[in-house]
């Protein structure tokens, strides 16, 4: 054995076999379960950005409630008020579409890479179910415009088709609980995906 490390080429060997062991362990980081990093982190990112367009939408509930109520009672100032909030909320989900749509866009680009064509199909699928969270986000912004157009017309004394308010807090929610669902849809399509790739 001494003789071995008295060899000038054993040093050499030695150190091809810890860079050798070092690039596995990259790799093996890099494709974990076949899994392309670029995907890996988009994934993530793109969760973590949904989430929080599903928490956003979701506290609107109460405030849509609240603004039917006001709309109801004639107070429209005050509806008024909580609806202009929410649509400067919703400009800030906007802009966390454009980032999830743009996380969605790299998740796609690698799918390519996936080694398993069942788990491209759950990844897929998770993907488009995400498209159709942005899908609905904008609804959602599109059906709050039009319900601050409506407050407007009542507050400076236009009240008429007095439905229209309540008419469009039902397709707000509507549109809310699609959010909700087809996040909810993607979470289940990814657990599939981890469950294929760990195979």
């Amino acid at each position: 054995m001494r003789n071995f490390w008295r060899k000038p080429g054993a040093y050499v060997l030695f150190l091809a076999i810890i860079l050798a062991g070092y690039f596995v362990i990259i790799l093996v980081r890099s494709f974990s379960g076949g899994v392309p990093r670029a995907f890996s982190e988009a994934r993530l990112q793109g969760a973590l950005i949904s989430q929080s367009i599903v928490e956003t939408s979701s506290k609107s509930a109460e405030t849509l409630r609240i603004i039917n109520q006001y709309d109801k009672e004639g107070n429209f100032k005050e509806a008024l008020g909580l609806v202009t909030a929410e649509v400067t909320r919703t400009q800030e989900m906007r802009s966390q579409a454009v980032k999830l749509s743009q996380e969605l866009e790299t998740m796609t680009k690698a799918l390519s890479d996936l080694n398993s064509f069942e788990a491209r199909q759950a990844a897929l699928e998770a993907i488009s179910n995400h498209l159709a969270v942005i899908s609905r986000l904008v609804n959602y912004s599109d059906y709050l415009g039009r319900l601050l157009e409506v407050l407007k017309d009542r507050f400076v004394g236009n009240i008429q088709n007095g439905n229209q308010v309540s008419v469009l807090v039902d397709q707000i929610n509507a549109e809310v609980g699609s959010i909700n669902s087809f996040n909810n849809q993607a979470t289940k399509a990814m657990e599939r995906f981890d469950i294929l790739v760990r195979k």
